[in-house]
């Protein structure tokens, strides 16, 4: 996660794009990558599903399926070694290759960017500070209408799980006493 503090965005000549998420997006997004930047531009795409995306041009990238891979040392090597400038993930509340997405996003040193479900995308630097915590909070369920359900079912756990264990032991202690 280089470039955080900077509001600088590098060259778009070696892209890397994780599919963590539904194909369409992606779909979507190449084409008007390929458009506006040329064909000095290689897109590497990291993926777990079989075949690419059409818009996909495999002459000017390569495509990295984790599961072809027994590691992710093996992974982030093999994509450390492409030196890419720019790290794309989608971030579509989707629970495809999670784990896989942060881990990539914080081992590799391109210039991270998010596309939404909705098929926006901004920078992870912090001009767009204001954008992650909002972005974070609705993922969490703690903005819109319903952050007060969110909140206090986060406030009444506590209570509910004493109430369940002091109802636990009394049933245990009154079988003990019985025996």
């Amino acid at each position: 996660m280089r470039f955080f503090l900077s509001n600088r965005i590098p060259p778009f000549d070696r892209v890397v794009l994780i599919e963590s998420g539904s194909r369409q997006l992606l779909e979507d997004l190449l084409p008007g990558l390929y458009e506006i930047y040329g064909e000095s531009m290689q897109v590497d795409l990291v993926t777990c599903y079989a075949g690419t995306p059409k818009a996909f041009l495999a002459d000017r990238g390569k495509v990295f399926r984790i599961t072809e891979y027994n590691s992710r040392e093996q992974v982030v090597r093999d994509l450390k070694a492409r030196d890419h400038s720019i790290t794309g993930f989608i971030c579509s509340d989707e629970p495809i290759m999670t784990k896989w997405k942060w881990m990539l996003a914080l081992r590799l040193r391109g210039k991270l960017f998010i596309l939404n479900e909705n098929g926006d995308y901004f920078w992870f630097d912090r001009a767009n500070f204001g954008t992650l915590v909002h972005f974070a909070l609705f993922r969490m369920g703690l903005a819109g209408a319903g952050a007060v359900m969110t909140i206090g079912r986060i406030l009444l756990f506590p209570v509910s799980l004493i109430y369940l264990l002091a109802f636990a032991g009394i049933v245990h202690a009154k079988r003990k006493a019985r025996a």
